[in-house]
C-alpha cells in the first residue's frame, strides 16, 4: 500500500497587494490549498462487489490514504486496519481532478457498518458534523470503550510546552498560517506524530489513520493536542482511537465537554505557556503542579 505523494502539493503562491498605512506594495503570498476529496469503498463477496461513495470532504492534499482510512475508522464504518484489502488513489483523465478520489477496497465478506453514514454527501473543512441528521447518529461506540487505562500523573508544565513544540513542527503552517494541526505526544511531552490540514477533523483523521496503519491503536497512553478549538466531533474521533487526554489551544464547546465526561476523557482548553483550564477530569489522569 505504498503511496506516492510527490504530486500532492499542499501550498501555492499567489500575487497580492498589501496596504500598510498609506503604502501599497506588490508581493508573493503563500496559501494553503483546499481541494475536495471523495472517499469510495467497495465491499461484498469476491464475485459480487458493491461500490459506494461515502463522503466528499474539503481537505489539504497530502496523506489522503491516511485521511480516508482514519475517516472510515472514526465513523465506525470499519473496526480495524485488517478490514482493508487495498487502498489507493484513483487517477482521473481530467487534470483538475488530480488525485482527488481515494478508493478503499474492503476484504471479501466483511460487512461495513454503514448506519453511521447518514450525512450529507458534502462536508466542509471546518465542520464534518454539519451533514449529520442528528447528534445521536454520530455518538459512535468506541471499540476501546472498556479499555483499562493506566493511571498517570502529569506535571502541568508538560502541557505548557506543547503548543510551542507543535508550532515548531508545523512546516506548512509556518508558510501559510492557515492550517490546523493534531499532534500526538507522550506523557513526557515528546512529539510522536503530527498531521496538518485546512480542516480540524481532517488533521485528526490523518493522525488516527496513520496510527491505525501502524497498528499503534489504542492511543490511551498519549496526549492529543489540537491547534484550535475542541469540537464535539474531534472528541468523538479521539474516543474512537482510545485517546484519554486531550488538550486544545482554543476553547471547547459545551457538547465536547459533555462527551469528554461521558467517555471519561481528560479535556483541557485555552492551553497557554503558563496556564490551562480543566473542563473534564478523568479519574485515570492527575495533573500536578510544583
Amino acid at each position: 500500500m505504498e503511496i506516492n505523494y510527490s504530486e500532492l502539493v499542499s501550498i501555492k503562491h499567489v500575487n497580492i497587494q498589501r496596504i500598510d498605512g498609506t503604502k501599497i506594495s506588490e508581493l508573493l503570498d503563500t496559501l494553503s490549498i483546499e481541494e475536495p476529496l471523495e472517499i469510495r469503498i467497495s465491499y461484498g463477496t469476491d464475485k459480487e462487489r458493491i461500490q459506494k461513495n461515502i463522503s466528499v470532504t474539503m481537505r489539504t492534499p497530502g496523506n489522503d490514504i491516511e485521511l480516508a482510512i482514519g475517516f472510515l475508522f472514526t465513523e465506525g464504518i470499519i473496526t480495524s486496519f485488517e478490514d482493508i484489502k487495498e487502498a489507493y488513489p484513483i487517477k482521473m483523465n481530467c487534470l483538475s481532478q488530480k488525485q482527488n478520489i481515494v478508493q478503499i477496497d474492503l476484504k471479501e465478506n466483511f460487512s461495513p457498518n454503514l448506519m453511521q453514514t447518514d450525512r450529507n454527501f458534502y462536508t466542509t473543512s471546518s465542520c464534518g458534523v454539519c451533514g449529520k441528521s442528528s447528534i445521536q447518529s454520530i455518538k459512535t461506540v468506541s471499540p476501546f470503550g472498556n479499555l483499562v487505562r493506566p493511571k498517570v500523573k502529569i506535571e502541568a508544565s508538560v502541557f505548557y510546552h506543547l503548543p510551542k513544540k507543535l508550532r515548531m513542527a508545523q512546516s506548512d503552517f509556518a508558510s501559510t498560517g492557515g492550517l490546523h494541526a493534531s499532534g500526538l505526544f507522550t506523557t513526557k511531552g515528546d512529539l510522536i506524530l503530527l498531521s496538518e490540514d485546512v480542516g480540524r477533523h481532517n488533521a485528526l483523521d490523518k493522525l488516527i489513520g496513520q496510527s491505525l496503519m501502524n497498528k499503534s491503536l489504542p492511543l490511551n497512553e498519549h496526549i492529543l493536542l489540537l491547534s484550535g478549538r475542541a469540537s464535539f466531533e474531534l472528541i468523538q474521533k479521539a474516543a474512537m482511537a482510545g485517546i484519554s487526554i486531550i488538550a486544545s489551544i482554543g476553547a471547547p464547546s459545551s457538547l465536547a465537554v459533555e462527551l469528554a465526561q461521558e467517555f471519561n476523557i481528560t479535556l483541557l482548553g485555552f492551553l497557554k505557556e503558563d496556564r490551562l483550564n480543566i473542563y473534564s477530569a478523568s479519574d485515570q489522569t492527575v495533573i500536578v503542579t510544583p
